[in-house]
This record gives structure tokens, C-alpha cells and sequence, in this order.
């Protein structure tokens, strides 16, 4: 059999190399060993590979010779691949240097033809056969990171899957499935961002999107949901997860996904469900969809200001005195701000109350569906669709409401009109409804509760559509806070910033998680960052390049654990993190650190050297330790004498190669000496007796 190999790329040297750079490369990669999952069979397979190489090229008129058939047998432009012949013994080895040079391809190409059917002509075919599926697997767990980190996502999950479903068919190697898994999982937020922006005719792969990003869900226990779906993100990663994913979903799509989110029940899934009927139903001339938004919106208002919302459903369905007393409710200052100044010289604040509607669904909500954001409709145009006013004059009238009486879920008390009837509208544009009652103008907090409201104007459908920005008020100035910027760049790589009013949403979702008894300062904490929640990183560019494995905004975690209080309790914690803090810093990643977080001066800087010449010598130690006995005398309040019986095993590694000389298993008894700092106990120093 060839394999694509040459002997300088097997020792990972250049055709240049010095003789001491090729023996110290012969020892190195020697002393380099594999994953411990191999079996001797296939690290004596690779050791055998390494040393026909360096044999080949240690004597230099040998090596002469080959550098000449290398450079013929290259071609003349050297980009012709050169192979080495191999027996079926040295399959496995060639394959571990393979994919020790990052040919991971090349790895699962020359290894399939073994799997199973073709183990039988490996030597020592059960343990080959394991070797194999290793190899192979490892190669698309490295493709797969390698594809992850070029963008791309759903190429990543293929070859992921495929070593993933090679493990569990053959029954191998559980680690590796589960590292295969864990990275699949960290991939879902990836997959679903790339399948979803696919071009709208690619139905298929959004589709598959769509259903990846509802599996998710349904993991997580909903958008606001507190359980682990394995991708790594938490509850403010997930929700910025899902604002970058809203530009590029329909509204059906999204109104598809948050209602079954609204029946968990979840405020957020709600409000965003709210969007989606109220996009729809505007945009599409379906008034059915807007009066489900404002059915919708009744749940919210017990816990959250959404009138404003509410007044806008009204004013679409032509009911302008439920308008108007919600508008009555609102504590939204700037929006009523602008509705009452573009209102100036009305009996009421129809005016006003239609030019925002039409705004802000053009400019803060369209922007968010992928199928709305170049969209222009003007509630004229609404409003002269036979099918809206079939609708609407289909509706049946509402029953006189009575001072005290529930509307929206709230309470309106005496400020209620004693009657209301909504009047009918017809082809011709009959009349709209009744128009609102004057407001007091120096109202502090939005707008005062009315008395005994005076006879309202009536009007008619062409009177109200003429209210918009095509109409008489023209294109009125509007606060900071309302946002209509304009933006005239719709393409789906690159989309509008401006958001809708998520610092409601905001409050919707924390009230929501108040009531599962999540902890005040979390809450504090959250405020910050959900009141700008959706005017977070945009995607740009193609391929995808976004990171939302990542927290924007680092918070601090919740201790789910409480303190150690007795002193007893106080030594096991603390020699329990030494353990593992110890674990670290003399593992394979010497992660020194972790030892400031539990030893003190002078243990800290000792242990530290240790590791320092450990890292330089290339030794690493695993350790098992097991307390069979621990007593703790408290010598003053703020120190603590400990002893322990504690069984040991240490396995040390040099290069990758156990070395059973520095490995020991071994019953010690240790003294710590325990000292409390910034209400933590540490570790000040330790006899071992």
C-alpha cells in the first residue's frame, strides 16, 4: 500500500535540516507519544515508521541519494505528492502520523477501506480495528474544529456526526464520543445562524435551522428557560443568540417559534410573539393577527407597562377610544411626548397616536423580519384593503363597559367611559371611531386619568390614513428615544440597528424570573444589559463570523453551594480544593494559577518552582487521593491546624511516556496549616509526617 508520506515530513523536518536537528528529531518524536487509548500495537507500528526514516537519512550518502529521487519523483514544479510503501503492519502507524501532521482527509480517505470488512487484513485485527476507528474518529473531531474555525458550520457538523456515528456503531472509545458530542453540542448556535441566513428559496436548510433552533428550545425549557442544552450558553448568551437570529427569520417563522414560547408561558416568548402578529398584521392586511397581539399583550400589563403597544393594536382594529385609555395608562414619556406634540391643534391625540403607530412599525419593528424589513405600507393603504374592512365590519360590537370593570387586564376605575360602541366601517370609509379625550398638558408621568370624557369627533377611515406621514403632518421630528433613523441598506448581511422598546421586555423577563425566586442582585445585575438587550452585535459578511460561546458581559456567578461553616467542614473543603487545584498545576496544562487560588506564602512560591521545572523537564503527574481520616483543631479565629491520612497514587509522565520511577501509590499523613484571609481559608503550609 502507498501512503502520501516522505521520510523529512514523518520526522517534521525541512529537506535542509542539520544532522543535529535530525537526531533531535528522532528523539523527539519518539518520545512524543499518542492519545494513551492506543494500544501498543500502534505505538510500535509508528515507532517502526520513525525509525526506517531517520535510518534512511542518518547516513549522509544515503540521505544524498534520496534527496535526488525525492526532488525527480516531486516533479519540477515539487507539488506532485511522493508516497513510501508500506505493509499491513505499519497501516496504523502511518495513519498516526498522518494525522499528527494534520491530514485529517487523508486520514479518513485511507482508513475506511479497514473498517470492518477490511479489518482482517490488519495485523492483530481486533486491536488494529480499535486503532483504526480512533484515528479515524479523531481525524473528523480535528476536521470538524478545523472546518469550525474557517466558518464553516454545517460542514463542521457533518464530519463531527460522521466520527460521532463511526464510535457508536462500533461500540468504542466512550471519551471520544463524548468529546465529539460536547464540541456538536457548542456547534448548535453556529448551525442554526448559517442555516437560517441561507437565501429564502433555500427552504430545506432553513427549515432543518428552524427545527435545530426549536430542539434547543425545548432543551433549555424555553427562550428564558434554565436548563442546560449543552451549547455553553447561558441565559443572557441565549437571548442575544436569539436577537441576531431575528433578522434573519420571517415573520412567520418567528411568529411559528415564539407562540409556542408564549404557551410555556414565557413573558419574553409573549412579547416577541406580540411583534410578529403585529408585523404580520399590518404588513399583510391582516387584522385577525393584530387583535391576537393585543389578546396577547392582556397577560403582560399586570406586570408591565405594554399600553402603548395596546394603543397601537386599538388604533388597527378601529377602536380609537380603547386607544386613547390606554394611551391614558402609558408611563412611556418620550412617545407620548411626540404623540402629543404631532397632536397640537387636534381635539385629541388620534393624530399623533397614528403617526407613531405607522413609524414604529415601519422603522423599529419591520427592520427585525426578514421578509418586512424593505417593506413600506402606510396605515392608508391598511385601511383601504377590502379585507381589512371586511374584517372590521365584521367585528362584533363591544358591550358597554362600566366604571371599575376590567379592559386589558387592568382596572380603569372611574376613569372608563360609561359606554362604548365601536362604530362600523365600511367600503366607502365610514366613520373610524371616536376620537380621544383631551389630555392634561403638564401631566408629570404620563397621561392623567379622565373624568366624564366630552363628546368626541368622529373619524372617517380617509381622515386617519391622512394623519400619516403622507398625509398633513408630513415628516415630523421625533425624540432620541423613539429612534426613527433612516436606513435604507436591507440586505441580509447587513441590517438596521434600531430596536424596538426591549427595556419593557426587559422588565417583563425579570419580573418573570422574580417570580421563580431568582435572587435580587442577579436581577440588579441584568437590568444593565437587558434594557439594550436588542441593539447587540449585528451579523455582518458572509461567512458568518460570530461568537456567541462568549458572554458579552461577564456577570458574577451565583454560588449555588453554601459556605462551610463548622470547622470540621471548613478543613475537608479546603483540602478538597487543594486536591484539585494541585491536579491542575501539576497536570499536563501546568496551570499554575490554580494555585494562588488555595496556598499562601511560603507554599505558594514552592509549589510554583515545581511546577515551573516540571513544565521545563516535560513531566506531568495525575493524581488520585482519598482522605480515610481528617481531624481539625481550631488554633485561633483565624487559623486552623489539620491533619489528614490520605491514600495517594501518582502516575508521572514524561514527554507523553509513563515513567514508573516517579510514579508512586503511597498512604501519607499531612499537617496543613490553615489561615483564613478575606473570609477564604487557605493553605500556609503543610508537613508531611
Amino acid at each position: 500500500m502507498q501512503i502520501p508520506l516522505d521520510y523529512y515530513r514523518i520526522l517534521g523536518l525541512p529537506i535542509q535540516a542539520t544532522a543535529e536537528q535530525l537526531e533531535q528529531a528522532h528523539r523527539d518524536r519518539i518520545l512524543q507519544l499518542p492519545r494513551r487509548e492506543y494500544s501498543d500495537l500502534a505505538i510500535q507500528s509508528r515507532k517502526q515508521l520513525i525509525d526506517i526514516a531517520y535510518s534512511a537519512l542518518e547516513n549522509s550518502s544515503q540521505r544524498r541519494d534520496y534527496d535526488t529521487q525525492l526532488i525527480a519523483a516531486s516533479g519540477p514544479t515539487g507539488s506532485a505528492p511522493v508516497t513510501i510503501d508500506i505493509y499491513d503492519g505499519q497501516v496504523i502507524g502511518a495513519l498516526l502520523i498522518l494525522l499528527e501532521l494534520g491530514e485529517y482527509e487523508l486520514v479518513i480517505r485511507h482508513g475506511r477501506p479497514y473498517l470492518s470488512s477490511g479489518s482482517d487484513q490488519l495485523q492483530g485485527a481486533g486491536e488494529a480495528l480499535a486503532d483504526v476507528v480512533l484515528t479515524i474518529g479523531l481525524a473528523c473531531l480535528e476536521l470538524g474544529r478545523e472546518q469550525w474555525q474557517q466558518h464553516q458550520y454545517e460542514n463542521a457538523a457533518e464530519s463531527l456526526e460522521t466520527g460521532h456515528e463511526l464510535m457508536v456503531k462500533e461500540n468504542l472509545f466512550p471519551a471520544v464520543q463524548a468529546e465529539i458530542q460536547a464540541d456538536l453540542d457548542k456547534l448548535k448556535p453556529y448551525r442554526i445562524l448559517e442555516l437560517v441566513a441561507r437565501p429564502l428559496n433555500d427552504k430545506a436548510a432553513r427549515r432543518q435551522g428552524i427545527e435545530l433552533l426549536k430542539a434547543m428550545l425545548a432543551q433549555r425549557g424555553g427562550i428564558d428557560g434554565a436548563y442546560d442544552d449543552a451549547s455553553g450558553l447561558n441565559v443572557e448568551d441565549f437571548l442575544r443568540f436569539v436577537q441576531q437570529l431575528r433578522s434573519y427569520l420571517t415573520s412567520a417563522e418567528q411568529q411559528e417559534i415564539f407562540e409556542v414560547e408564549a404557551q410555556r408561558p414565557s413573558s419574553v416568548g409573549v412579547y416577541l410573539s406580540v411583534y410578529a402578529l403585529l408585523a404580520r398584521g399590518f404588513a399583510k392586511h391582516q387584522p385577525s393577527l393584530v387583535h391576537q397581539a393585543k389578546q396577547r399583550l392582556s397577560s403582560l400589563t399586570e406586570r408591565q407597562d405594554v399600553y402603548l403597544e395596546q394603543a397601537v393594536c386599538a388604533v388597527l382594529l378601529g377602536q380609537t377610544e380603547e386607544a386613547t385609555y390606554a394611551l391614558e395608562r402609558s408611563h412611556e414619556r418620550d412617545p407620548i411626548s411626540f404623540i402629543r406634540e404631532n397632536s397640537a391643534g387636534a381635539p385629541d391625540l388620534l393624530p399623533g397616536l397614528c403617526l407613531y403607530t405607522e413609524r414604529w412599525l415601519q422603522q423599529d419593528v419591520f427592520p427585525f423580519f426578514r421578509d418586512l424589513d424593505q417593506s413600506h405600507v402606510t396605515l392608508k393603504h391598511y385601511f383601504a384593503n377590502e379585507q381589512v374592512q371586511a374584517y372590521l365590519e365584521a367585528m362584533p360590537s363591544e358591550n358597554s363597559v362600566t366604571p371599575g370593570t376590567q379592559w386589558g387586564g387592568t382596572d380603569y376605575g372611574s376613569s372608563t367611559p360609561s359606554s362604548y360602541k365601536r362604530p362600523s366601517i365600511g367600503a366607502a370609509g365610514a366613520a373610524f371611531g371616536a376620537a380621544g379625550t383631551a389630555v392634561a398638558a403638564g401631566a408629570a408621568t404620563g397621561l392623567g386619568a379622565a373624568t366624564a370624557p366630552p363628546p368626541r369627533p368622529r373619524y372617517t377611515a380617509e381622515q386617519v390614513s391622512d394623519l400619516s406621514p403622507e398625509g398633513s403632518l408630513g415628516e415630523a421630528s421625533i425624540s432620541s428615544t423613539v429612534a426613527f433613523e433612516d436606513d435604507t441598506n436591507t440586505s441580509p448581511s447587513r441590517r438596521r440597528s434600531s430596536a424596538p422598546k426591549w427595556g419593557r421586555l426587559a422588565l417583563v423577563f425579570l419580573l418573570g424570573l422574580l417570580g421563580l425566586g431568582i435572587l435580587g442582585f442577579i436581577v440588579a445585575q441584568l437590568l444593565g444589559w437587558l434594557g439594550g438587550l436588542f441593539s447587540g452585535p449585528q451579523l455582518q459578511g458572509d461567512p458568518l463570523d460570530v461568537d456567541v460561546s462568549r458572554p458579552a458581559i461577564e456577570l458574577p456567578e451565583e454560588s449555588t453551594q453554601p459556605l462551610p461553616t463548622g470547622i470540621q467542614e471548613i478543613a475537608e473543603t479546603t483540602i478538597q480544593s487543594w486536591y484539585q487545584a494541585k491536579s491542575e498545576a501539576m497536570g499536563p496544562q501546568w496551570n499554575a494559577d490554580a494555585l494562588s487560588e488555595i496556598l499562601l506564602e511560603p507554599a505558594l512560591a514552592e509549589w510554583i518552582g515545581r511546577v515551573e521545572k516540571n513544565q521545563a523537564d516535560g513531566v506531568h503527574v495525575e493524581y488520585q487521593q482519598t482522605i480515610q481520616n481528617l481531624t481539625a483543631e481550631e488554633i485561633t479565629e483565624d487559623q486552623i491546624k489539620v491533619t489528614a491520612d490520605v491514600d495517594e497514587t501518582a502516575e508521572a509522565y514524561q514527554f507523553g511516556l509513563l515513567s514508573d520511577e516517579a510514579s508512586y501509590e503511597e498512604q501519607l499523613t499531612v499537617e496543613y496549616t490553615l489561615q483564613k484571609q478575606d473570609d477564604k481559608w487557605m493553605i500556609e503550609s503543610f508537613v508531611v509526617q
